[in-house]
């Protein structure tokens, strides 16, 4: 989008990033270079990268409306606002030319002082801008009250809302407006009336979630006006008058004494509706953004997969001796003592220290350190990918959709799983031969291409439903560990990992232990198996049902560290090592809790599906248009995208 070049350095000009990149459709000029000059750091009249950049992560900050704001009124960037830039600014709007704001009124006299010299800072503007709708709105009504009666005539109403409110407005009210006047006691409207109109209007979205979250309290489509004032009470920004207002817009047409969510739609301006059907979602896509999208989902692809394996490494590297105690005690074949190496999991952990050494208990770690990293990375990955591919258009997640996700993934590391797993278990249990030693380079040689899948059958049998199992406990118990904002740290994120472990990692433990039998080279007078069937029955008949449960407590001590660290790793490095791609950040992270913060049915409204509008960009055209509802400041030729 940056044409122009000074210096050596792209720029953009305010006419591609406010019209070709937000696609706000503006034909002023004058407001152009306005809303324009707020992404312009330096005011030189284009926009570098580097100010591009601050504005993006201006737009993901708590407080981006009223800075975005400031940035509007502080015309020369100087930090201030100064009485000038204020008239400057409210002087181009539609309101003014409609009826001229007061720069001589008590209002003024307020913030900018008597002889208008003083200069306003950013947190006395952001308290300034919180009260200059009302008082917009105040000085409007007086100039139609000329008789000082505290009241308007509903045809003055009906006036005023077209001319200077006409973006709050939908097509249904419009069409109702002089019939919502005649349900009044007489045909005059007061200020209060008139404010509390306004201010339903401009806060539509939070009626919305007031609106679904009293439905889904009480498990109801429609709700009563008691009802929803009751949950109302949560929400300060909403008067009585508002819902009396409220009930009255949606009975225009029901007249049943409780509305749906359908009747809340009718009064949400289609601007609104259709903002979220811009070019990335309502137009088939050009090529050239289809490219963009390809390559953007592949450089995501990548991201996940190096942070996986950098995650899997850790992990498994974490808990390895574990996994070699769980390892010889599976490959433990008959069920009498004396035919027996190890009584239980200590005497296995101990006799391998004491024969072996320390460092044998991370006997066959190298192809495990090398292996590992690309098969924890592509489990996460595809769990990542299915997620975000699996989800319904109100963005929900189905538990079933979960479990797909999970057990698709599993599937997919069996490709680097079983390789890993025969090379290591060989390794694992050649320190119970005296004298033998073995390398993994010998152990791949003696194998052979086909020789590394054997037993994958075995494999799949549980890697599916261990992750099946596995990632939607995860994503289940991370909100019942989050603190109170629904933020999760490392305790928070290893607790929930580690007990999603547990019961995956036992109800798994027939197919490991089938899976260990087939892959490790059975030693002379041991039982061999020809596959997945003949291993059960034969294990069956000689060890007993106990036999499919041996390591049953190693693995699950074993698979619950490792993948609560492997998952703690991935999750904060994800954290630290950000990179927005549009897709869901991970929850409970800082960025989820960030893309959480408008509520569900404003999200909907006003984040942009533009694939193009990366980070806080995807609430740029959200933020204009806050100049307009939120502060009262409607531009000439200020639309949005249809």
């Amino acid at each position: 989008y940056a044409k122009d070049v000074s210096g050596g350095e792209r720029l953009m000009s305010y006419e591609d990033f406010i019209n070709h990149y937000l696609g706000l459709g503006i034909s002023d000029g004058n407001v152009v270079q306005l809303l324009g000059s707020c992404a312009d750091n330096s005011k030189k009249g284009a926009i570098s990268f580097k100010e591009f950049c601050a504005l993006e992560l201006l737009l993901s900050s708590a407080d981006a409306s009223y800075k975005l704001a400031f940035r509007l009124f502080d015309t020369d960037g100087k930090g201030v606002v100064t009485f000038d830039q204020f008239r400057q600014i409210l002087s181009s709007t539609l309101t003014n030319r409609i009826a001229p704001f007061n720069f001589d009124g008590e209002f003024v006299k307020r913030y900018f002082g008597e002889k208008k010299n003083r200069q306003i800072t950013y947190l006395e503007f952001s308290e300034m801008a919180k009260h200059l709708r009302h008082e917009l709105n105040m000085q409007i009504f007086k100039q139609y009250d000329n008789d000082s009666t505290g009241t308007i005539t509903g045809h003055a109403f009906t006036e005023l809302m077209l001319e200077t409110k006409k973006e709050l407005l939908s097509t249904h009210i419009k069409q109702n407006l002089p019939k919502i006047v005649g349900s009044l006691p007489s045909d005059k409207v007061n200020f209060a009336y008139y404010s509390a109109f306004i201010d339903l209007l401009s806060n539509i979205d939070v009626i919305e979630e007031i609106f679904t979250r009293a439905a889904e309290d009480l498990g109801k489509d429609s709700i009563t006006k008691e009802e929803f004032l009751q949950t109302s009470r949560l929400y300060s920004q909403i008067t009585p008058f508002e819902v009396d207002i409220l009930y009255r817009l949606c009975e225009v047409d029901n007249g049943k004494g409780h509305i749906g969510r359908s009747d809340i739609q009718h009064l949400v301006p289609e601007n609104l509706q259709n903002f979220p059907n811009n070019k990335a979602t309502n137009i088939t896509p050009t090529s050239q953004e289809a490219a963009v999208r390809f390559f953007t989902d592949v450089a995501e692809s990548v991201y996940r997969f190096a942070l996986g394996s950098v995650a899997g490494a850790v992990g498994a590297t974490a808990v390895y001796p574990i996994d070699l105690v769980k390892t010889r005690l599976q490959n433990q074949r008959g069920k009498l003592v004396g035919e027996l190496m190890y009584k239980n999991s200590l005497d296995c952990f101990v006799r391998v220290v004491k024969v072996e050494g320390f460092f044998g208990l991370y006997r066959g770690l190298l192809p495990q350190f090398i292996g590992v990293a690309p098969e924890k990375a592509i489990k996460l990955t595809m769990n990542d990918l299915l997620r975000d591919k699996l989800k319904t258009k109100k963005g929900e997640l189905p538990l079933l959709n979960e479990i797909i996700a999970g057990g698709t993934a599993g599937g997919c590391q069996v490709v680097f799983t079983n390789p890993l797993e025969i090379v290591k278990i060989r390794l694992q249990v050649a320190g119970e031969v005296p004298g033998l030693r073995l390398g993994a380079v010998q152990v791949i040689r003696d194998l052979g291409l086909t020789g590394l899948y054997k037993g994958a059958r075995a494999c799949f049998l549980r890697d599916i439903p261990f992750s099946a199992i596995y990632f939607p406990a995860y994503a289940h118990l991370k909100p019942v560990f989050a603190d109170k904002n629904g933020s999760n740290g490392p305790t928070s994120l290893l607790a929930a990992a580690a007990l999603a472990g547990a019961p995956a990692a036992s109800l798994s433990t027939p197919a490991d232990v089938i899976k260990t039998r087939l892959q490790v080279q059975a030693r002379k007078g041991q039982t061999t198996y020809d596959g997945i069937i003949d291993c059960t029955r034969k294990l069956m008949k000689q060890e007993g049902f106990r036999a499919f449960w041996k390591g049953a407590p190693a693995r699950v001590f074993r698979s619950s560290p490792q993948f609560g660290v492997t998952l703690v790793t991935y999750e904060l490095l994800q954290r630290y090592l950000y990179v927005d791609f549009g897709g869901t950040a991970p929850s409970g992270s800082p960025m989820a809790l960030a893309q959480q913060s408008l509520p569900a049915s404003s999200q909907s409204h006003y984040i942009s599906g533009n694939p193009d509008h990366i980070g806080g960009m995807k609430l740029a055209v959200a933020s204009f248009v806050g100049l307009e509802t939120k502060f009262g400041l409607t531009l000439p030729k200020f639309k949005l995208p249809s």
